[in-house]
């Protein structure tokens, strides 16, 4: 923000001017038996510190006192800002990825930390930030030192922090009873995704036959007759193939090529209803079809191409086909095997594991990104969104993740997927279940979308108020207020006190610690 826009007797300077570090360096392993009041980055999540002996801290720390503004250096763009607040008599110390601001009296630590909350700040830091990406992104003190920094006068800075915090604190109480209501309509959809997958949604189609007189065709009998007609698919297949390549088979030798998919052994797994059965997601692939990995690089984004599904597309079941990256077709032709034809459950295979969708028909010709996993069903025996049902219950979820590995992110192979279990309905009780689900569903998201909006509305008023805060908008001005200059001159002499200090003999021979 510019200067010349600022209220009578505000200021602007630099985060470099106001930045006052009296940091010492310290090594807690050399006093084992001390407890130390240790600010991490990981507690910060919480707002509490830890309470640990130096014996159990593995790494140097730097000293900190009360009132110390905490800014994170690692990934600047999950914003992380703490002020320190003692809770004991113990010696107070910090992660060294924290950024020290230590308190001078011309600044509220309050008025400071809420001014490198706002997101221009965060946002100028993380396009500064150097590294590899997420955990590894750093910034540096010197990253901030032009940062324009609006000074208020020291008695204005009291009222904008009490004002910012009387308003957040109403925020904070609209915003909890959100999460209240967003944390019961996941449990709710959890409950639906359990009771379907249980057989507990609808009546099963055991009971109904029995309680219509009628018969019916159980799970593992409907198994026997896809494997049958996948059999006779491959074998339909490959005769063609072998016709069309002039070379017309003699006798039967060659249907003993095909390799029957295994299933899993039921012994070792929970029981099922009535009229269930298990099957291996590869039972129900098609034979010519098995799931695959889809595009490795797929190149730059090409104007009426052929678009490609990504993790970032598929979320709650559906993928985003608005905004979806197009790819040139030379590259999609190369991985025929995920050329989407609609019907397919995807999956994504990579960092956000096991988050699942049905290709829509709409996308049919569209490919897949190789972190989106492909998985084809026979879709005239088994419904595909009951696969994908069944993968999104969370149970699975947390069994996908489990079989995932660390590579540079977490990373799930195919392989897994393919020997994966099914619990597999009746066809008829497939659809009953799939249809009573999207009624809840239809119900549900719609309320859910509203919660999160508003959560999201939420955070945009936060920062709505913190950029008033910082123009002087949020509250009238005193005009007995001692001008800033009176604090600018106050930072200037102290810096000059410290360069001086720094510059003489005697302060050179002192040790840093401190």
């Amino acid at each position: 923000m510019s200067g010349k826009n600022l209220p009578r007797g505000w200021a602007e300077t630099t985060l470099g001017e106001i930045h006052h570090d009296m940091s010492g360096g310290i090594n807690p392993a050399q006093f084992p038996d001390e407890k130390f009041e240790l600010y991490s980055v990981p507690r910060h999540a919480n707002g509490e510190p830890e309470f640990v002996t130096g014996a159990e801290i593995g790494s140097n720390k730097q000293t900190t006192s009360g009132n110390t503004v905490l800014l994170c250096k690692i990934n600047p763009r999950i914003n992380r800002v703490w002020v320190v607040r003692p809770r004991t008599d113990l010696r107070t110390i910090a992660s060294t990825e924290w950024i020290s601001f230590s308190p001078r009296p011309e600044i509220n630590p309050n008025y400071l930390a809420y001014f490198l909350r706002q997101t221009e700040v965060r946002d100028f830091l993380a396009q500064r930030a150097s590294g590899v990406g997420g955990s590894l992104m750093r910034v540096k003190p010197s990253t901030f030192s032009d940062f324009p920094f609006v000074l208020a006068p020291r008695d204005e800075q009291d009222r904008i922090v009490a004002e910012i915090e009387k308003q957040f604190t109403r925020l904070d109480a609209a915003t909890a009873a959100l999460k209240r209501v967003q944390a019961n309509l996941k449990r709710y959809r959890a409950s639906v995704l359990k009771a379907a997958c249980e057989g507990r949604l609808v009546p099963t189609e055991a009971e109904l036959a029995r309680k219509e007189g009628r018969d019916y065709e159980p799970a593992d009998q409907l198994l026997q007759r896809i494997l049958r007609e996948r059999r006779a698919r491959w074998e339909a297949d490959t005769l063609a193939k072998m016709i069309a390549s002039g070379k017309p088979p003699k006798d039967d030798r060659w249907k003993q090529k095909h390799k029957e998919p295994s299933g899993p052994d039921a012994n070792e797994l929970p029981g099922l209803p009535e009229g269930w059965c298990w099957a291996a997601v590869e039972q129900l692939n098609p034979p010519t079809r098995p799931c695959a990995y889809g595009v490795l690089q797929p190149g730059s984004d090409v104007e009426n191409g052929v678009p490609v599904v990504r993790v970032g597309d598929i979320e709650d079941g559906s993928v985003a086909t608005s905004g979806l990256k197009r790819i040139s077709n030379e590259i999609a032709d190369r991985y025929p095997r995920t050329l989407l034809q609609g019907g397919e459950v995807l999956m994504t295979l990579v960092g956000a594991i096991g988050r699942t969708a049905v290709a829509p028909v709409s996308l049919a010709g569209a490919n897949t990104a190789r972190a989106v996993g492909v998985i084809p069903i026979q879709a005239d025996m088994v419904r595909p969104e009951w696969v994908e049902i069944w993968f999104r219950n969370p149970e699975m979820i947390r069994t996908m993740i489990g079989k995932a590995h660390e590579v540079a992110r977490m990373t799930l192979n195919l392989e897994d997927v393919r020997s994966a279990t099914v619990a597999l309905p009746p066809l008829a009780e497939q659809s009953r279940i799939i249809q009573k689900f999207d009624e809840a569903m239809s119900r549900f998201r719609p309320i859910l979308i509203e919660v999160e909006n508003q959560l999201q509305r939420g955070t945009r008023l936060r920062q709505s108020i913190l950029r008033s805060a910082f123009c002087g908008k949020l509250l009238p001005q005193d005009p007995t207020d001692d001008p800033t200059s009176l604090l600018l001159e106050g930072i200037s002499a102290d810096r000059s006190a410290r360069a001086r200090q720094a510059r003489s003999p005697r302060h050179k021979e002192e040790p840093a610690y401190g």
